[in-house]
């Protein structure tokens, strides 16, 4: 079996998933091809020893199945390189959120032994396609997750003329406009107020950022209909982004988007279900003592409590608040009860 293999190239840290990654493949005689960047970064900044590999650029590679280490991101660029392949993609999770790279560094080994007895599932994706007359956003028009329409950082809100069909829907005064995919619900769409869409549903949603009228809410469509989208900006051009690759746009620059013709597939295991994902990451259902746990463990920041003191770690610098440490630790004191 043929893997092709992409990886987030500045995690140093988490260099031993990748080394025990290697390692399992070996143990299943398993033929590899790597991108050139993410093999750089192993052997001429980690030192690590590599065996011997394919190495590719862009999406010059063919494989049985790609592997994504990293987080959701890894997955999302891995996924722009597959694009028409019709190659599955599993995602091993060493990052902090995964909906999309869900495997762990610890179900690593049971999970190549079920994919080598068969004993896994596929799940297709749906992927959004832009249509514009934008040369630079035609070069790569299609997103897993989302395309958004944003206001650029140093502008006042913009308007946004959206219509389906070709019928008109509203007009959003806002900072910007989500538009996602089922498996983009729980990425950027949510983290504005997006509605939770069960992954294989074929619909799109569309929801504002920071809209200017209360009145306007999120709204989920067919995911066969056509957005257009027709911007208005004071200062004249607007951001799009797609799948976080974001572009410069002028005002008159009118947006299509639609579900695109090919779909991404997802390699998950049998006993992963999504409504465990949703609990297990959004803390869902939890007592306080597991949210509090998970919120604390979750962060970047190192938290430490001492003589009802809170000590906060953040790179090599450390902070140090009594008053926040003893409200705390009376908290804790209170939950556990």
């Amino acid at each position: 079996m043929k893997f092709a293999i992409f990886g987030n190239t500045y995690q140093a840290k988490k260099s031993s998933h990748a080394e025990n990654l290697f390692r399992l493949l070996g143990q299943h005689n398993a033929q590899l091809c790597i991108c050139r960047e993410f093999h750089h970064f192993l052997t001429a900044d980690l030192h690590l020893n590599i065996p011997d590999a394919e190495l590719f650029d862009g999406d010059d590679f063919c494989a049985d199945m790609v592997i994504s280490i990293g987080g959701d991101g890894t997955f999302l660029k891995a996924a722009s390189r597959v694009g028409k392949k019709n190659i599955p993609i599993l995602g091993i999770n060493t990052g902090r959120l995964g909906f999309l790279a869900d495997i762990s560094p610890e179900e690593m080994e049971e999970t190549f032994d079920e994919i080598y007895n068969n004993h896994y599932k596929v799940e297709e994706r749906s992927v959004l396609q832009l249509r514009c007359d934008d040369e630079r956003l035609m070069q790569s028009p299609y997103a897993l997750n989302e395309i958004a329409v944003l206001k650029r950082d140093s502008s006042s809100m913009i308007s946004i003329h959206a219509a389906i069909n070709g019928a008109p829907l509203t007009t959003y005064q806002a900072d910007g406009l989500v538009i996602s995919t089922p498996t983009g619900s729980t990425a950027y769409s949510l983290s504005v107020g997006g509605p939770v869409i069960v992954p294989h549903s074929k619909t799109i949603a569309i929801t504002p950022v920071a809209p200017h009228s209360l009145n306007v809410r999120p709204i989920v469509i067919c995911d066969d209909w056509e957005i257009t989208l027709d911007v208005e900006s004071r200062s004249h051009n607007f951001l799009v982004a797609i799948d976080g690759r974001s572009e410069s746009c002028k005002e008159t620059t009118r947006l299509h988007i639609s579900r695109a013709d090919y779909s991404i597939k997802v390699v998950k295991r049998f006993n992963h279900i999504f409504f465990d994902t949703l609990r297990n990451k959004l803390m869902w259902g939890g007592g306080h003592q597991i949210s509090l746990y998970h919120f604390i463990h979750s962060s970047r920041i190192t938290y430490s409590l001492q003589q009802d003191n809170l000590f906060t770690s953040v790179g090599n610098s450390i902070l140090s608040y009594p008053d926040i440490g003893r409200h705390i630790y009376k908290l804790i004191n209170v939950l556990l009860l």
